[in-house]
């Protein structure tokens, strides 16, 4: 039965993303200006325009391009950049996993953090630990990101520079720390192209898993404390909405008769709130949760700017002013792959939390 309903959800999913392509690919070519004056510059002639044109082959009718990108995409094959002249496949594998490693270690933060001041605020509900978290979650979410980005940066980098709490400004690695890939530590033979080897160079580019994996406990050092900043001012917002999601879900359920009935039975407050209440409170909260990752993905591009980090966030920003079609187009493919994927599993997970669901 789950395999049947995952497999629907697949199915369904297929019509999805290739909405997202058409209306992707129709919008990109609505942008006003042309890719050869934003890229070459606006004293660019117009015969050296026609040229560039029909070398990236911008020349044909729009349903043709199109047709040809769809043929590639099954291919696996995202094209080229237009700016940079490189494969498209080769761009996303260089600066997709920064933007991964940010958002996951934003969100971690986000659920360590936000949980359990969400939880506490219910247990204690009108207590003065309440208001100070509400003020807490209100003001995290009025917060703009690049400003606190920019705090963080001046407080920790620069008054805390001579002591223990210093942390780096910018960067996913300080120069000089080794970052030898796992499969060359582990003297693996690649073939030069094919979907191993770009899983594989992608995997090695997540700085922290490449360390663990490689026993290179200085790069995983160097590695987190580049990333607390980062992580901590994208995170900021995600925390606040988590935590008061989690503070008015545990509110309803600590008011459902089956709480009362636990408490009448003798239990503890802590097996009550933990085994019952908790558990049947995650429901919204997870849904929270899978949103905010693929909200963090594809909304990096502040925190990536501010802290010097090469993301999908900032050369996607790049691509869009100099209409560069091939990266919009693919960066924009594989982040709605993200929330299609994080949708399913928020979907499943709401099978195994509350079994009163039914997939069928």
């Amino acid at each position: 039965m789950m395999i049947q309903y995952i497999l629907r959800r697949i199915l369904t999913s297929i019509p999805v993303l290739f909405g997202i392509l058409l209306v992707t690919f129709a919008l990109a070519r609505l942008i006003p200006g042309d890719p050869c004056r934003a890229i070459l510059g606006e004293k660019a002639t117009d015969a050296v325009c026609d040229r560039f044109i029909r070398e990236k082959g911008l020349d044909k009718p729009i349903m043709t391009q199109f047709g040809i990108y769809i043929g590639e995409i099954a291919r696996g094959d995202f094209g080229n950049s237009i700016r940079y002249s490189l494969p498209v496949t080769r761009l996303l594998e260089e600066r997709l996993p920064t933007t991964v490693e940010l958002s996951f270690a934003a969100l971690l933060i986000a659920m360590l953090v936000g949980i359990p001041l969400g939880v506490i605020s219910a247990v204690k509900h009108n207590s003065w630990v309440d208001v100070v978290t509400m003020i807490w979650a209100n003001t995290g979410v009025s917060m703009p990101v690049f400003w606190l980005g920019l705090m963080l940066a001046y407080v920790f980098s620069l008054l805390l520079k001579d002591t223990p709490f210093w942390l780096p400004p910018s960067g996913r690695v300080s120069p000089g720390i080794p970052d030898d890939p796992f499969f060359e530590v582990w003297k693996l033979t690649l073939p030069e192209t094919g979907f191993v080897t770009t899983l594989c160079n992608f995997i090695s580019r997540l700085n922290i898993l490449n360390a663990l994996l490689t026993g290179n406990w200085e790069l995983l050092k160097d590695s987190i404390q580049h990333l607390i900043l980062p992580a901590v001012a994208l995170g900021t917002i995600p925390m606040a909405l988590i935590a008061r999601m989690a503070r008015s879900s545990m509110l309803d359920v600590l008011g459902q008769d089956y709480i009362r009935t636990a408490r009448a039975k003798g239990l503890k407050n802590g097996r009550v709130i933990v085994k019952h209440a908790f558990r049947n409170s995650l429901l919204p909260l997870v849904t929270v949760i899978g949103l905010s990752l693929g909200s963090l993905l594809g909304g990096a591009v502040l925190t990536e700017t501010i802290f010097g980090l090469s993301g999908v966030g900032r050369i996607l920003y790049d691509a869009i002013t100099a209409r560069d079609y091939g990266i919009v187009q693919a960066f924009t493919v594989v982040i709605a792959v993200f929330f299609v994927a994080l949708n399913l599993l928020v979907d499943i997970s709401y099978a195994y939390l509350d079994p009163r669901i039914r997939l069928d």
